[in-house]
């Protein structure tokens, strides 16, 4: 028996405001939104079939505090057009901030609006 991977979540304070980012981020939209019992909003956000044919989601999930630590799991992002600079430009614009861009490394850290790390990489 195996297990796949059916969407990655990400805890947020302000689901709109991160569902805003995620998806001009990732040229996304809001693909489901639910609640749960305890009257909690969900979002999914569509990213369009993953290996098995299956939607890929990112899950913006409600949480009441705040991140504390560096992420032990993150997104690699590489832009589909265009380089890699015009790329972290854009997401800066969007909301993103610039954690770490160091020379040694052919990436470049940055922080969602709440703090959640991911990296932009070169074009593939």
């Amino acid at each position: 028996m195996t297990s796949k991977i059916i969407a990655i979540a990400v805890d947020c304070l302000d689901l709109d405001r991160m569902a805003e980012f995620w998806c001009a981020a990732l040229g996304s939209e809001i693909h489901r939104q639910w609640r749960d019992e305890r009257g909690k909003r969900y979002l999914e956000l569509g990213l369009g079939p993953g290996v098995d044919g299956a939607d890929s989601v990112v899950l913006l999930q409600p949480v009441e505090e705040e991140k504390r630590i560096k992420n032990r799991i993150h997104l690699d992002l590489a832009p589909l057009d265009g380089g890699q600079a015009d790329e972290v430009a854009r997401l800066v614009e969007l909301g993103a901030t610039v954690v770490a861009d160091e020379a040694d490394f052919p990436w470049v850290v940055l922080a969602d609006p709440e703090g959640n790390e991911f990296c932009v990489l070169p074009p593939r």
